[in-house]
């Protein structure tokens, strides 16, 4: 049965001491943070051969004695190693004394990096870090580089205020940007050692804008595979062939119109859809009638603009509604190589993304089960690479909780926490979320309107980092003073 907390404020934290905590730690991770930001560690899948480059295990070992040496009683640091598995750093905070020692709080973040992309600025790089004003350029940053060095910081800066905290742990992973496939197998190794968490804290998440704290609620699950078409065995002279020899184009078209309105964007598959929650859609006007239209964060070409000017329906658009991306392709020599050949095949990468409450499973099996049936003039449709992860949807938030992140917020950013859907994927939410169904969780993160995650010219915030940090030592003390009632 859930246990119903009762939120008593017992020792309010010196705001002060938390602040002049986090700000002067955060200046001595600025330099090892650049470091991290300076190794490649592509995740597993970017990387197949991440085990003989190295670069996980320097981010690993980087992280790990940064925490190793901090002044916490009790911390305890481990690499931990399961058998053809990334490495996972596990720690463990003891409770502050009258802390309840049977109670404990996960906080959650990784270290493994997307590839580099291309359009950089002339003056950046992926693995180049510069600080330049309050942003800290380079690939991991925000995402999620940080975590480490803004747990550990935060449970310092607690303390150093006079605060409490229960047991801590923190676990960093190293396949997260893979899908976490990791995740599972080291949870289910450590089940002991975690317990039964009341609180998981994700900091792998983004916000809205740098005013305040934001709390995401809901995560879209995802959908993946290549789709392949091959109509004949080799490139044909296309004055010869055309017109008699269908273009493997062309039949990519009509399948991907069995997944999606070529209109209106709308994935058809009844699969893929869900309805959006009542409280989802409240919680989305009241966001964007404070915020208003986010579409203006996307850098958009002259002219050009977004699928909905409502403010409301786009925060629903990016977090309720299933989408089809293609973000690759083979088949296609460079514009300016190229034959006056019809080509053999055309293959695509399919990206979707789901709604937070879809059936993941379900979904992808409709997409292979539509796109393979039938294949047009018979040509041979292959469906490969498949794979897919959970939505997730947050429980609702005890009383406790709601007032804890307002007033963490309000000390730390002098506004009270916001809450929002997010439009992107972690997989193990819905996992965790399973496996602790009594516990609390606080989604957030640092990458912010135009921080621009896995792209180019991403970037860190460093005061929205500083800040973030106080927020959760606010909140690692409140959690700790709920009582039973």
């Amino acid at each position: 049965m859930l246990q119903v907390h009762r939120y008593i404020r017992l020792v309010a934290l010196d705001s002060d001491l938390v602040r002049r905590h986090s700000e002067s730690t955060w200046e001595e991770i600025l330099p090892v943070l650049s470091e991290y930001i300076s190794i490649p560690a592509l995740s597993m899948e970017f990387d197949p051969d991440w085990r003989e480059t190295g670069h996980i295990a320097r981010a690993v070992e980087l992280v790990e004695a940064w925490c190793r040496a901090r002044a916490i009683e009790g911390l305890t640091v481990e690499v931990v190693e399961l058998p053809e598995r990334s490495p996972l750093i596990f720690m463990e905070i003891p409770p502050t004394v009258g802390a309840d020692p049977d109670d404990t709080v996960l906080l959650y973040g990784h270290l493994d990096k997307q590839p580099e992309m291309e359009g950089w600025r002339d003056d950046l790089g992926p693995w180049k870090p510069v600080l330049d004003g309050d942003r800290l350029y380079g690939r991991g940053g925000a995402d999620d580089g940080y975590a480490a060095f803004a747990s550990i910081t935060a449970i310092e800066a607690a303390r150093a205020a006079g605060g409490a905290h229960t047991r801590c742990v923190v676990m960093i992973e190293a396949s997260e940007e893979s899908g976490s496939p990791d995740l599972p197998a080291y949870v289910e190794a450590l089940a002991d050692r975690i317990g039964a968490p009341s609180l998981v804290v994700c900091l792998d998440s983004g916000c809205l804008d740098y005013e305040r704290m934001w709390v995401t609620t809901s995560l879209r699950g995802l959908a993946a595979g290549t789709l392949q078409v091959d109509i004949v065995e080799n490139g044909l002279h296309s004055g010869d062939a055309s017109g008699l020899v269908p273009s493997s184009f062309r039949i990519m078209r009509r399948l991907l119109d069995r997944l999606e309105d070529a209109e209106t964007g709308a994935v058809l598959l009844p699969e893929l859809n869900a309805e959006t929650p009542a409280n989802r859609r409240a919680e989305a006007a009241r966001t964007g009638r404070e915020v208003g239209p986010i579409a203006g964060r996307y850098p958009f070409v002259e002219g050009a603009g977004p699928t909905t000017d409502d403010p409301v329906e786009q925060l629903l658009a990016r977090t309720w509604l299933p989408t089809l991306s293609v973000i690759g392709a083979d088949g296609f020599p460079p514009a300016d190589r190229v034959g006056n050949v019809l080509r053999p095949r055309t293959s695509l990468k399919l990206s979707f993304r789901l709604p937070p409450t879809c059936d993941h499973v379900a979904a992808l099996d409709a997409i292979e089960a539509v796109v393979t049936a039938d294949p047009p003039y018979g040509a041979r449709v292959t469906f490969t690479g498949a794979e897919s992860g959970p939505g997730w949807n947050a429980p609702e938030m005890e009383p406790w909780l709601v007032d804890a992140l307002d007033e963490a917020s309000s000390a730390s950013f002098g506004q009270p926490a916001r809450t929002y859907g997010e439009g992107g994927s972690i997989p193990f939410m819905g996992m965790l979320g399973e496996r602790y169904p009594e516990a609390q969780f606080v989604i957030t993160g640092l990458i912010g309107p135009d921080a621009n995650a896995h792209g180019p010219n991403e970037y860190m915030h460093v005061p929205t980092a500083t800040r973030l940090t106080m927020a959760i030592a606010h909140l690692l003390n409140a959690h700790a003073q709920r009582t039973p009632g």
